[in-house]
């Protein structure tokens, strides 16, 4: 019988791990494997919600430049009409107040129409060329089965450059006679059977706020609100340094002769986040999360009254912003309704300024 050296028969018996060694292996590899998980998991997380905050950026974007053209193209004239926030003829002035949620007949969103020059369309003449329109922006707040509730839409409807009326009312004229956007009669008044602008200063399931003209701008914007900056530094939602309820909103504004610039607001949510918020067992109402959050978000108000006390830049965005975060933290609005927190995270407020200080271009 052979007998092995002894350096090699110790060799033989240390070729193999021991149990310990084996345990200690696993347990790290298993450590590896769920940070790795983790770090996709977080990596995930992260790629997600940068996504949802492209979305809502360029949605922003999209309408916040459309609103752009328009401004700078914005007829300012003192025979000109316009529909805009005022201490009179405009049938929202600051619907509600932080943290009251809308109650019946109120908007809750503001809108605002007015003549500029810019191409024009309208749905019955769909061969007419317009360099002229009367643009309108506006909230859909119709019937709640609309495909367009709670979303941004826009009209620029095609107008000729006189005063004469065509035998088929289309398109129709625009007359430097302040009060034609918001008239209560006439050819071209809000009556419903002479059509109108009807739907520029209406927004609510009415046949008044019917206008196959309105287009969808912004699917994903639910919030609207505007104010002014004036020549004086101010920020409120008159839009003069004074005003004489005696007069037309024309002859208060003197063609924004006060307004230095006006202050869109808009709340954005991306499509998937949107999503989140319907609710099937509400058939009358499938996004009314989303009507209670907007609610939430106060309006504009420098005077008494409700609304914000919004007296620096920025103020009612705040106020939006802290909505928003008491959404994403509670997963409920304030007055305790149920509200995904993940798809208030998502949410982005976003604001411009239009400078509105360039001499008209008449």
């Amino acid at each position: 019988m052979t007998t092995l050296p002894s350096n090699i028969a110790r060799s033989r018996r240390t070729d193999a791990f021991t149990l310990v060694e084996v345990l200690v292996s696993i347990v790290i590899t298993a450590l590896i494997v769920v940070l790795a998980g983790q770090l996709m998991k977080t990596t995930t997380v992260v790629a997600t919600s940068a996504g949802k905050h492209i979305d809502t950026d360029v949605q922003a974007r999209a309408v916040l430049d459309r609103m752009a053209v328009d401004f700078a193209k914005m007829l300012k004239r003192t025979d000109v009409d316009y529909y805009i926030k005022a201490p009179i003829g405009y049938k929202n002035p600051n619907a509600h107040g932080s943290g009251k949620h809308l109650k019946t007949g109120q908007p809750g969103n503001d809108q605002i129409a007015f003549f500029s020059q810019v191409p024009g369309y309208n749905s019955t003449t769909s061969a007419l060329v317009s360099p002229l329109s009367l643009v309108a922006y506006r909230i859909n707040a119709g019937l709640t089965s609309s495909q367009n509730y709670l979303q941004l839409e826009r009209v620029g409807k095609a107008l000729l450059w006189n005063g004469v009326k065509n035998a088929n009312n289309d398109p129709y004229p625009i007359v430097f006679l302040p009060g034609q956007i918001a008239v209560t009669g006439g050819p071209w008044g809000i009556n419903a059977n002479n059509g109108g602008w009807a739907a520029a200063i209406n927004n609510d399931n009415s046949t008044k706020s019917a206008d196959p003209d309105y287009a969808q701008i912004g699917p994903q914007v639910f919030r609207l609100e505007y104010y002014y900056l004036l020549k004086d530094g101010s920020i409120k939602d008159v839009p003069a340094l004074s005003w004489d309820l005696s007069q037309t909103v024309s002859a208060n504004l003197n063609a924004f002769a006060d307004v230095e610039a006006i202050v869109v607001a808009i709340a954005v949510i991306d499509p998937a986040s949107r999503l989140l918020l319907y609710n099937s067992a509400t058939p009358t109402d499938p996004y009314i999360r989303l009507f209670n959050l907007m609610s939430d978000m106060a309006d504009f108000k420098n005077a008494n009254g409700n609304g914000v006390g919004a007296q620096k830049v920025g103020d009612v965005e705040n106020e939006w912003n802290t909505a928003i975060q008491h959404a994403a933290t509670t997963g409920s609005t304030y007055d305790g309704s149920p509200f995904p927190a993940a798809a208030a995270s998502a949410i982005r407020v976003y604001n411009r300024y239009f400078d509105l200080k360039t001499p008209a271009a008449f």
